[in-house]
């Protein structure tokens, strides 16, 4: 077999393959049992056909057609590994010509992953918020904690804002009450804003057995976005009673003796939270100046492909469990479908180029993957995804994903580098430290996941 490779732009090449006619004999074998298998003729037993005989009552050219798609595959993957190019997707392959005990000869043309060369990263700087916890930031903290053991007393007064009122609900659209319009015993804590437009305004004041009607627009429902006179009767009202914050209060609602044991144990969490926000930051704003740096060209059919897939996922799955079609979506966001399709393209383009240079820094600094990393990524996306471990790490395996956890943190491994070699300071100035751990490495493959998104599934060689 002879083969050549013609670079048609940085993304895309045409392979020329020409393949000696002796070389398709396996498949030419193959070719003839398998119609054997399939064909009955009047004279033979079944499989036991002679060629001579398929020929002249099936036609050589039904047996070249079948050798060829065996043997194309093979003389493509072989073709590949001595141009030594990346190939991305599907090739289109067009037979140029065949003689039948002469020659097959064919080009394929594919997308391959580009040549990049990694920028001098050593230089990048970044600014990142200052780590710091107010003693309001702690009295709030404390505060949401003391609201998740308050208490509901009934009480024969008037609604007012911040109490628990037991409602039933009825919706009217063109004075006809709605099949789902109906709700009886709801809950509802004036001004949460958990309800409907308006609801605040019509139960505040009303004693139970008070009733009012309002007009709002439906959020959801089978009226949705349709303008409803809903009915509320108030059939109990209850004040909400917030313990006192003392000593007793920090020994009910955690393991602490004393009210300023807990405020301190408030404090360094709300610490811990805002130095992971910080890292974060850092991870990203490091990132973006990277893709700065570098030339990461992009294959048009792959961008394709990702606008597409990234489209569709938000609209048959994200949207989809939220009840919402694309076009509501686009109204609540105030954003048209061009600029909602620009906006994707964007990400898009980012989340390849990010995945392309990570890649390409992993080869180049030769980082490997640990069992231990793998494990504790694993363990981590079996958390987020709301399985047990063993139940992930088994659709992981049957579903052949496991090369992509594996590309997951290898890329984490190689942005965790290019963020030690950046200076880091925050808003005060102070130069961060980021220490090389793996929490470190964990969080930066977190940030590469949330920028590549469906591309890694796609792209992985």
């Amino acid at each position: 077999m002879k083969s050549a490779v013609e670079t048609l732009n940085p993304t895309r090449v045409r392979l020329t393959v020409e393949v000696p006619f002796e070389e398709l004999k396996d498949s030419l074998d193959a070719a003839y049992k398998k119609i054997n298998q399939q064909v009955t003729v009047k004279g033979f037993r079944k499989g036991k056909i002679p060629a001579r005989v398929i020929d002249q009552r099936f036609g050589r050219g039904a047996v070249l057609e079948e050798a060829v798609n065996d043997a194309l595959p093979k003389f493509y993957t072989e073709a590949v590994n001595e141009a030594e190019v990346n190939p991305l997707g599907q090739p289109e392959v067009d037979i140029t010509e065949l003689k039948d005990g002469e020659l097959l000869a064919f080009t394929a043309e594919v997308d391959i992953r580009p040549t990049i060369e990694i920028p001098d990263y050593s230089g990048i700087e970044v600014t990142v918020d200052a780590v710091e916890v107010t003693d309001e930031d702690v009295e709030k903290s404390v505060e949401q904690l003391r609201e998740r053991f308050a208490s509901t007393n009934p009480v024969e007064r008037p609604a007012a804002e911040g109490d628990v009122v037991t409602i039933d609900l009825e919706a009217k659209v063109d004075g006809e009450v709605l099949p789902d319009g109906v709700a009886q015993g709801v809950s509802y804590t004036i001004g949460s804003g958990e309800l409907l437009d308006g609801i605040d305004e019509a139960v505040t004041g009303l004693e139970a057995g008070g009733e009012a009607t309002f007009t709002s627009q439906l959020k959801g429902g089978s009226a949705e976005g349709k303008d409803a006179e809903v009915t509320v009767k108030v059939t109990a009202v209850a004040a909400r009673e917030l313990p006192e914050l003392d000593d007793d209060f920090a020994q009910l609602a955690s393991e602490f003796d004393t009210l300023d044991e807990l405020k301190a144990d408030s404090r360094k969490r709300l610490e811990n939270m805002k130095q992971f926000d910080q890292a974060t930051q850092a991870q990203e704003r490091v990132l973006d100046e990277l893709l700065k740096l570098a030339e990461v060209p992009i294959p048009e059919k792959l961008l394709e492909d990702e606008i597409n897939t990234r489209k569709h996922n938000l609209e048959h799955h994200q949207l989809g469990q939220m009840g919402l079609t694309l076009e509501k979506y686009l109204e609540i966001q105030g954003k048209t479908e061009e600029e909602f399709l620009a906006e994707t393209k964007e990400q898009a383009e980012k989340g390849i180029k990010t995945q392309f240079i990570l890649d390409e820094l992993v080869n180049k600094e030769k980082l490997n993957v640990s069992q231990e990393e793998l494990t504790e990524h694993l363990m981590r996306r079996a958390a987020s995804s709301g399985m047990s471990p063993d139940q992930f790490a088994q659709a992981v395996v049957e579903g052949g994903q496991v090369p992509m956890l594996v590309g997951e943190v290898a890329r984490g491994k190689a942005l965790a580098v290019v963020v030690e070699a950046a200076k880091v300071v925050d808003t005060n100035g102070e130069t961060v430290d980021l220490e090389d751990d793996e929490d470190e490495v964990e969080a930066a493959a977190e940030a590469v996941e949330a920028v590549t998104g469906d591309a890694e599934e796609k792209n992985e060689a």
